[in-house]
């Protein structure tokens, strides 16, 4: 327990004798553990001892040898209004909001693109194939960015980190609209998506800092209202105003709606717990002259801090039987998604005849099951906290969302193959094939927030890691395989494309259903997950022993002040 010091408010006065606490929420020592480097070839006696000097430092914190325990900063208690999980309910929801909003901008960017790609061709004198570039360039910037953003907010905090990208993210929108070269659109499309990857990597972490375990499923939910429903949104809107204001004018649309979202930053207020007590320890000691430090003032530095962030995704992707199946598996149907934004246009503007406008929304039925799905969220929450909880955690294992997965795998082919054959002849009614999109709209949504969980949930504090490997070859995929859809659509027509992709998601199907099987086993033999299990009950141990040498003392000291009291 702690309380308030008398020099200054959250001053823990509780003493620590043990200095090597590491608190959960950072970075985790190592990778990989001494006793399975024989498990890992990739790894060498001297490369592993390298990643466990270097994790020390980015998890140390300070020791009684420099800071005074009874000067330690953190949270005062759960009233505590400096702590953002005890923040309004009013300011957490318009905060969500705000975030939904900032990430929906990015991805929409993204895919309104797709609407103009024609029009971008004609005028700038090149083929829509290189034009279509400018969406794969900027998956691949998405990616890329993400992997440094993450870091980069870990050390200077959310707020900082994230107005700053927006800005420059905004600010290349400019050249954008007017650029004259396709060459020149496509590069600063690319940089431009690198600084607005902020959003794809932070704005979880800052929804996850504001709220507690119980919320997080719903709060997350309705962040994600934004990012799933921005590629859908993109052709909608990106459509119409091609078709009556011309292409360019999607760009400066995208630069009003980035100067809201950057204003909305600007509002928010920083949510990240370390940031927050490192600033309250500088502001006490600036104060009172005292000591005070926070048990995340001791840091790596950030190239530091780079090294791990871009080279651990690498070698979990490639060493990790649960990251290795579902990479291929959330990218497989990541990047059929994105085909999509090639084949509705063809479908829909050239064998049916459609506007620019109308076409884009054909997008409408994927929308529609986006929304159903996270509307469904108290129910399918239900469905994954009726299952039998581990004794080790006392919670739900996390092969119980992976049961979600497996329904939304069905869906997926379901609609596409619907749609395959639906689509054409236009004698067939505009509606049916619509209609095609809520299931596979549906299941896409189930897979990208119930999938990422299961990585989430796997691989604890290495989760960061799993999604940024993940990131990367989705976003390489989903932006190759637009310019892949052109020639397959145009080579076998829309019903045998739409077939060949529906088998391709059809084949994959029981990755999710082996995982939900045997999902425990394959984590028990991740030599990753197995030292992350250990190192944690050695922290707990730790915490265990140390708060029982404390209450001793206490004892004895309260013992010893009852004696003189006689």
């Amino acid at each position: 327990m702690s309380d308030s010091s008398q020099h200054g408010a959250g001053c823990q006065k509780c003493p620590r004798k043990e200095s090597s606490l590491v608190d959960t929420n950072s970075l985790a020592e190592s990778t990989i553990s001494e006793d399975t480097i024989d498990q890992h070839p990739n790894y060498t006696q001297a490369s592993w001892q390298e990643e466990q000097d270097l994790a020390r430092k980015i998890t140390s914190i300070r020791t009684n040898a420099t800071s005074d325990p009874k000067y330690e900063v953190d949270f005062e208690d759960d009233q505590d209004q400096m702590n953002p999980k005890n923040w309004s309910l009013m300011y957490k929801g318009m905060s969500i909001a705000f975030l939904s909003w900032n990430t929906l901008v990015v991805v929409l960017y993204s895919t309104s693109y797709t609407s103009g790609v024609v029009d971008i061709a004609v005028e700038l004198g090149t083929s829509s194939t290189i034009v279509t570039l400018g969406l794969t360039l900027y998956l691949i910037g998405l990616a890329v960015g993400s992997m440094f953003m993450a870091p980069l907010s870990e050390v200077y905090g959310r707020k900082p980190v994230s107005v700053a990208c927006l800005f420059i993210f905004m600010v290349l929108i400019i050249p954008c609209a007017r650029a004259e070269s396709v060459a020149t659109l496509i590069t600063l499309r690319f940089i431009g998506a690198f600084f607005g990857s902020v959003m794809i990597s932070t704005a979880p972490g800052m929804v996850s800092d504001l709220v507690n375990d119980e919320e997080r499923a719903l709060a997350m939910s309705i962040w994600s209202l934004g990012p799933m429903n921005g590629p859908v949104l993109g052709p909608i809107i990106g459509g119409f105003v091609t078709e009556y204001l011309g292409w360019r004018w999607m760009d400066w649309i995208a630069l009003m709606f980035t100067g809201l979202a950057l204003l909305f930053s600007l509002i928010m207020k920083e949510t990240y717990g370390p940031i927050i007590l490192q600033k309250k320890a500088a502001r006490l000691r600036k104060e009172t002259n005292d000591p005070y430090w926070s048990r995340y003032d001791q840091k790596a530095s950030l190239g530091e801090i780079l090294k791990v962030n871009l080279g651990r995704p690498f070698v979990m992707a490639v060493t990790e039987p649960i990251c290795i199946f579902w990479n291929i598996y959330i990218a497989i149907v990541y990047g059929i998604l994105y085909l999509c934004f090639t084949a509705y246009p063809i479908v829909f503007r050239e064998i049916r005849g459609w506007s620019l406008g109308l076409s884009g929304l054909a997008f409408l039925g994927i929308g529609t099951g986006c929304v159903t799905t996270i509307a469904c969220e108290p129910l399918i929450r239900r469905m994954i906290n009726s299952h039998k909880v581990d004794p080790e955690t006392g919670k739900v294992p996390p092969e119980a969302m992976v049961s979600i997965v497996c329904i939304c795998a069905i869906l997926i082919p379901a609609g596409e193959l619907w749609f395959a054959w639906t689509c054409v002849p236009a004698s067939i009614h505009w509606i049916v094939p619509i209609l095609a999109g809520i299931p596979f709209g549906a299941g896409n949504t189930g897979v990208f927030i119930y999938a990422s969980n299961y990585l989430s949930y796997s691989y604890g504090v290495y989760a960061a890691s799993a999604m940024a490997g993940n990131s990367v070859i989705r976003s390489i995929l989903g932006g190759v395989m637009p310019l892949v859809g052109t020639y397959l659509y145009a080579g076998i027509g829309p019903n045998w494309s739409g077939t060949l992709l529906g088998l391709t998601e059809v084949a994959i199907i029981p990755i999710p259903f082996v995982f939900y099987k045997y999902g425990y086993k394959i984590r028990r033999k991740s030599a990753l997950i197995v030292q992350m299990q250990e190192d944690k009950k050695r922290l707990e141990g730790k915490r265990a022993r140390h708060q029982q040498r404390l209450e001793t003392k206490a004892n004895a000291e309260t013992t010893e002040k009852g004696k003189m009291d006689v």
